[in-house]
């Protein structure tokens, strides 16, 4: 099963930690970006080019540290045709380095709509006879503001496929309380959120005690992460706030079970910037990167038992 994958890939690199792919222009060391441009001008196509091989060399160093990736799909539509398939060639590569892959694609919708956003990212493409994966991911986050109805189509496509979804419930970031704070009965909108999504997935139950449908629930929330867990005994969490956002290991802790599974935390910009600390203009930064993810692997290790 899908999330029992992620569990064992996380328990084979004793690291419970998801770095996120979040490329931008300033992101790119200048002399990648520079090399593409040199080759195909100031186009589109040149920064979509400069994207992958960026992602092609964290991938290539992470992979050995870290059980998945994150790829945010914002980042690359911001180039329009060139960017998503470079989000698509991304995805792809990450899954042949053996990654983990969770697509932040943040989609939702009902009925045909929903139907097509799952089987773009999570299922196929009827091609006459054939069936061919338009985005190789494991699994994606999706928007649960529609209700069941924009979730259900996800999961049918998770059953047949052997994928998994994690669920919005609640974010990390500043003005989440706005809407996920208020309470509706006796209970908060964000744990009603999770109840929702534990009751739909309660027959996808995998050898962990984990369903299909994970939830993400941000590392800035400590307190409310820890009521998460308590009460969402059977939803594995996707855990984003660490490092840049001002999450912290300890913090992050309250998302595992008495096991030290149950979650995995999330590292972007921490990660994949780390190379603008070093003072070598980007040529290291495949080492940054790495040593990054490791200090953060040695972070949360220190707080567990994974």
């Amino acid at each position: 099963m899908s999330i029992d994958n992620l569990i064992e890939k996380i328990r084979e690199k004793q690291n419970p930690s998801v770095i996120g792919l979040d490329p931008r222009p300033d992101y790119i060391p200048p002399y990648i970006l520079r090399k593409h441009i040199e080759h195909k001008g100031e186009t589109l196509q040149a920064l979509a080019d400069a994207y992958f091989e960026f992602n092609c060399g964290l991938i290539d160093v992470l992979s050995e540290i870290v059980p998945a990736v994150k790829p945010q799909s914002a980042f690359f539509e911001y180039l329009g045709p060139p960017g998503v398939e470079a989000y698509a060639k991304t995805l792809s590569y990450a899954k042949d380095s053996g990654l983990y892959v969770i697509a932040d694609v943040k989609r939702n919708d009902i009925g045909s709509t929903a139907e097509a956003y799952s089987e773009a990212y999570l299922g196929n493409v009827k091609i006459g006879s054939i069936e061919k994966r338009a985005f190789d991911s494991d699994s994606i986050t999706v928007n649960a503001y529609l209700g069941s109805d924009g979730i259900r189509p996800f999961l049918e496509v998770c059953k047949r496929d052997d994928r998994s979804i994690f669920v919005l419930v609640k974010t990390s970031n500043k003005s989440a309380g706005e809407i996920q704070d208020l309470t509706a009965g006796k209970e908060k909108v964000s744990i009603l959120v999770g109840k929702l999504i534990e009751e739909l997935a309660a027959d996808t139950t995998g050898a962990y005690g984990y369903t299909r449908i994970g939830a993400v629930v941000g590392a800035t929330y400590p307190e409310e992460l820890r009521e998460m867990r308590k009460k969402l005994k059977k939803t594995f969490f996707l855990v984003p706030g660490y490092g840049a956002q001002g999450g912290t290991a300890k913090d992050a802790a309250g998302a595992f079970d008495d096991r030290g599974i149950g979650a995995i935390i999330n590292s972007s910009r921490a990660v994949i910037c780390a190379w603008m600390k070093t003072g070598r203009n980007g040529e290291d930064f495949r080492e940054a990167a790495a040593d990054e993810a490791l200090k953060m692997k040695d972070e949360m290790t220190r707080h567990l038992s994974v």
